[in-house]
């Protein structure tokens, strides 16, 4: 029989050989970290490997609460010893430590109830992974799909990826255009950083959020007594911006009278305060932003030929995000990863039937929309996976509303029913024409999946796509027996 008990600092096995064989000898040169801990928590035993991670001598955790020694942040309410059983299968979790010499450092924790020759409980067997060289592994996969903070690895990303160290050696005027939230702030300051201005300012402006006579003063600066209120001498934005780039983000909203103070300095770099007749020269590079159609609103009259001209000398596109193939998933991974480190969250990734929900919505708001979503869903996640019940109402009341407007015989795409697994057209057909709403049609949906599975709960969750527990709580709101 083979038995564990500590003396000193080690911990010795019996019934291998004639002699005790000490538990360092077996797994001391094991790459992962390894503790032993009793029924309360304290430690019996560390391997060597743990020992380097923490930066704790076995002399030093011995008896030692395991909380005071490995410093988890799951340690305070998280912690897996509180929700195991003596029976329960082992538990993983990923989270952090903070080592002897204060290093937080990323773990994988795996662990596992220990029981004697009796199955009696006798304490846990935890291991844990060190994770830096993955998320190092990962960050620099990332770097392989970005520029600055604008990341993809689509076609069409990676078209602009490869003009930006060309255009951000010139210091030609750059127009972007694209649709809101796609990322023109983000191309904007990938331009600046690889450009010989780097170490220069970047100066941004948004055109439409100050009223004509503000804006001209924040722009151009103004002279002490040029107006009312006027106590002192004010520098604009583009003497701030000296020797950088000036970012003038919707560029469509600046009105007519300073299009065409735009276009004198475009002309000879050099501003006019308000209230002064003297110009000052500046040497400042012009970015210029819009989601408007510009030479629609030239057709119009609303912005002006010749600096329409000046402006576009390099026109730099940004698609939407649904164009975008295979770049959701990348910019859901990337912002989970952020957000989850920002708050403190052990979140692993995605159920399945969130991610087939977001990889398949339209994101009319683009990349930006997409990080909001991340964000949200983080902040009131407190499990290890985000399901759709995490995601912001607007997302499920839109699934709805998509269920009951689909009509396939129209050739309307059916990607946008997530939920619907395998239920045919036929029964969605006349699922949408029996409700007269989204939550009717949604209790409709869980009956026509519960027939079809013959009342097997599992079964009618894999129809719909969804994880049990969101059927079993689906089933509950509709008062489904």
């Amino acid at each position: 029989m083979t038995e564990i008990y500590p003396e000193k600092t080690n911990v010795f096995i019996k019934g291998i050989s004639e002699n005790p064989v000490p538990l360092s000898e077996l797994v001391d040169h094991l790459p992962n970290s390894i503790v032993i801990l009793d029924k309360d928590g304290r430690i019996l035993f560390m391997n060597q490997a743990m020992m380097a991670l923490t930066g704790f001598q076995r002399s030093e955790a011995l008896n030692q609460y395991c909380k005071y020694i490995i410093r988890s942040n799951l340690c305070s309410s998280q912690c897996p010893c509180r929700e195991l059983q003596s029976d329960s299968e082992p538990v993983c979790r990923e989270g952090n430590i903070i080592s002897k010499n204060r290093e937080k450092i990323p773990i994988r924790f795996t662990l596992s109830p220990l029981q004697d020759a009796h199955e009696g409980f006798v304490g846990w067997l935890e291991c844990l992974e060190d994770l830096r060289s993955v998320q190092s592994y990962k960050e620099k996969e990332l770097q392989a799909f970005s520029v600055g903070s604008l990341i993809g690895r689509s076609l069409q990303m990676d078209r602009v990826f490869q003009i930006i160290p060309d255009i951000a050696q010139t210091d030609s005027s750059v127009l972007i255009t694209g649709e809101t939230g796609t990322g023109k702030d983000a191309l904007a300051e990938a331009i600046h950083e690889n450009s010989p201005r780097a170490k220069g300012p970047f100066v941004k402006v948004n055109c439409g959020a100050l009223p004509e006579t503000l804006l001209e003063s924040e722009l151009f600066g103004h002279q002490k007594g040029a107006f009312t209120g006027a106590t002192g001498n004010k520098p604009g934005r583009f003497k701030l911006a000296h020797n950088g780039t000036l970012f003038l983000t919707e560029i469509g909203d600046l009105p007519h009278s300073l299009q065409v103070k735009l276009l004198s300095f475009l002309d000879d770099q050099i501003i006019y305060p308000l209230g002064s007749t003297k110009g000052t020269q500046v040497n400042v590079r012009i970015i210029a932003a819009t989601h408007q159609d510009l030479s629609r609103m030239v057709e119009e009259k609303k912005f002006r030929h010749d600096l329409l001209y000046r402006l576009n000398v390099v026109r730099m596109h940004l698609p939407s995000l649904r164009e975008r193939e295979g770049d959701i998933e990348l910019l859901l991974d990337h912002f989970l990863h952020n957000y989850s480190q920002k708050f403190n969250k052990s979140i692993k990734g995605f159920s399945q039937e969130a991610l087939h929900f977001l990889a398949r919505y339209s994101y009319p708001g683009n990349v930006r929309e997409l990080q909001n979503i991340v964000e949200f869903s983080v902040n009131i996640c407190r499990q290890e996976t985000i399901e759709m019940e995490h995601l912001p109402n607007y997302l499920n009341e839109s699934r709805f509303e998509d269920v009951a407007r689909t009509n396939p015989e129209q050739g309307q795409s059916e990607s946008s029913l997530p939920s619907a697994g395998e239920v045919t057209d036929a029964e969605f057909q006349g699922v949408k024409e029996k409700v007269n709403s989204w939550s009717e049609a949604e209790k409709e949906m869980i009956m026509q999946a519960l027939l079809k599975a013959k009342g097997k709960r599992q079964k009618a969750a894999e129809i719909l796509g969804w994880g049990r527990s969101t059927l079993w709580r689906k089933m509950k709101q509709h008062n489904i027996d």
